[in-house]
């Protein structure tokens, strides 16, 4: 029996990612809380989010928003409690929701209890809980790294930093003050263990794993390739990107830890692509992890070879191309996906993938919902998206941008190019187009002073989207519009209230949504993305996605007849579209419908 006929609840589950700062602050301090998340639990469970999954929420310094961890068993105070914590699960189980947390284990805080013993002597017992190693050399009496690794979040700098007290230097390949567990060391591995069953047993359901792909190193760590040649450090995921002890330290933790519980895993997996090792993760037989993030969707506007912050030119093809590879491969090999197209770490699909303009961003993210709601895997949402809701306006400075790796891009382009305009506005753009700032503003939930998002007295951690006034969920309720009211008339469902409906869709056609089969029916398309869903019982369903600002032609295949046009996003109703022959579909306007396919010819 093939993974996609097994039935498990985290696969049929649609999860909702939250970033705790910016979702909504009962306390005003400008900064969300714990129990921000709390009071809008019955707007989550009416949406039709089954899990919730919070960005770190544990004690921190938030050198990058949480994700270096002081203290794995405590709250961070900004956010609120451990009885919050428990509050929040309490009230997740009365509506039948779970709560996912983030386990952010390949590094710590730097002010993290055990790394304040491990930097305090190279005798200490807990100095090989981090990866330290002597300088490589001395550079008129300055000590060089012991690689040219560069770092992740500023690419102009050293993912070592020196320790002048011990005279070492320590792995932190994200930022200085993140400094990289080791891995190697059995007690770290157990220390890992016991994080994760204080959580599972006060009541979290399982874990979204940062960068969990990481934790295993080359042990000689070898000077990276130099692929940026103006560059004096250099991309060294080859090197600490699936490691050779990646799958027994994922295999070691299943065992000791997940298998103990019935829980819901995804991994973030960058700078992986190849399918046997993917699915030496995501195999229904490994007993490593239930599904991963693969990076194909949002690495599609990224030079090959370059940081995040590097901008292309890409086809709808390649889209295709990635989505559909992965869609066939987890099907045919016993896999498992994770959907998603937004989260906090990348800009607005709606700025990113269609048209975010005033004329079109509405039918730009229904055209995505659509597509996002139809695809085999479990379901990721990130908050906002369920809105619409575009990048920050070209207009904002760069002061407004206050991620770690947005400061480092300008102070990358600020020490190498000081007087060059153009390349400061290249910088300018850069941010404008992929900063993750973009996905980190505050949630507008009503048209009032700030957004609602806080106090109306209050100053909000980050600015509010300009546009605020007009996108919020206020003005985008109902969930559940009388849509007998609306057939035939021009009125168009919100974007809220679209993702509501594809959600209550996919659910009550999970047969062929989630488990179902998957046929990319027009693959070298540079417009039309046409689909085929099959479900063992549920039969088979057309999917219609016009990804372009003009009105485009489209034969159906002559094996494809539509029955019934079910839903579209430019209409309450049901489209009006012909069942046969060429479908005129309008300006960034997708449809669906169910149909009957002739397995005898392939045209």
């Amino acid at each position: 029996m093939s993974g996609t006929e097994r039935h498990r609840w985290w696969k049929e589950a649609v999860v909702y990612q939250i970033y705790p700062s910016s979702f909504l602050d009962t306390t005003g301090s400008g900064w969300g809380d714990i129990k921000g998340i709390t009071a809008k639990l019955d707007y989550l469970k009416d949406l039709g989010v089954d899990i919730i999954w919070t960005s770190p929420i544990y004690k921190s310094p938030q050198a990058d928003m949480g994700y270096d961890i002081a203290d794995y068993k405590a709250i961070d105070p900004i956010y609120g409690t451990l009885d919050d914590v428990d509050q929040l699960i309490a009230e997740l189980r009365k509506r039948d929701m779970k709560l996912m947390m983030d386990l952010v284990v390949n590094h710590t805080s730097d002010q993290h209890a055990w790394f304040l013993e491990s930097r305090s002597s190279r005798n200490n017992p807990k100095r090989d809980w981090y990866i330290w190693k002597p300088p490589k050399c001395f550079d008129h009496d300055h000590p060089q790294p012991p690689n040219n690794w560069s770092q992740i979040l500023g690419d102009a700098d050293s993912a070592w930093t020196f320790d002048d007290k011990t005279g070492e230097y320590f792995l932190s390949l994200f930022t200085p003050q993140q400094p990289d567990l080791n891995w190697e060391n059995p007690d770290v591995r157990a220390a890992v263990h016991d994080v994760m069953h204080f959580w599972l047993k006060r009541g979290a359901s399982g874990f979204r794993m940062d960068v969990i792909n990481v934790i295993s190193k080359v042990q000689s760590f070898p000077d990276a390739e130099v692929v940026v040649p103006d560059q004096k450090w250099q991309p060294g995921m080859k090197y600490f990107a699936n490691g050779p002890r990646l799958h027994e330290f994922l295999k070691d933790m299943n065992r000791e830890v997940l298998s103990k519980y019935d829980s819901i895993t995804v991994g973030e997996m960058p700078w992986v692509r190849d399918e046997d090792e993917i699915l030496k993760v995501v195999g229904s037989t490994e007993k490593e992890l239930n599904m991963i993030f693969i990076f194909d969707i949002v690495d599609i506007d990224c030079v090959p070879g370059q940081a995040r912050f590097s901008l292309r030119d890409w086809k709808l093809s390649e889209m295709k191309e990635a989505l559909g590879h992965w869609q066939r491969v987890m099907i045919e090999r016993d896999g498992w996906n994770a959907i998603f197209m937004e989260n906090h770490d990348n800009p607005r699909a709606v700025s990113r993938y269609v048209d975010d303009s005033d004329e079109f961003r509405d039918r730009g993210a229904k055209l995505l919902a659509l597509m996002h709601s139809t695809l085999n895997g479990t379901l990721y949402i990130y908050q906002g998206q369920e809105l619409g809701l575009r990048n920050a306006p070209a207009t904002w400075g760069p002061e407004e941008f206050k991620d770690i790796e947005s400061i480092n891009l300008r102070k990358k382009y600020n020490a190498r190019y000081p007087h060059n305009l153009e390349k400061l506005a290249e910088a300018r753009y850069l941010l404008h187009r992929k900063a993750r700032d973009h996905a980190r503003l505050p949630m507008p939930w009503t048209s009032g002073p700030n957004a609602g998002f806080t106090n109306p007295d209050a100053t909000p951690w980050m600015r509010i989207n300009d546009d605020y006034k007009t996108y919020n969920v206020a003005t985008q309720l109902p969930l559940n519009p009388d849509q007998t009211s609306h057939e035939g008339s021009a009125k168009q469902l919100t974007t809220l209230q679209y993702w509501a409906r594809a959600l209550r869709s996919r659910k009550a056609h999970a047969d062929v949504f989630t488990y179902g089969d998957f046929t990319d029916l027009d693959p070298a398309h540079e417009q039309i993305f046409g689909y085929l869903r099959t479900g063992a019982e549920g039969g088979s369903w057309l999917v219609i996605l016009n990804f372009s600002g003009e009105e485009v032609e489209w034969r159906l295949p002559e094996r494809v007849r539509v029955k019934d046009w079910v839903a579209g996003t430019c209409c309450v109703g049901k489209p009006e579209k012909t069942l046969a022959g060429t479908v005129r579909m309008g300006k960034w306007e997708g449809v669906l419908g169910r149909c009957d396919v002739d397995e005898t010819t392939t045209t």
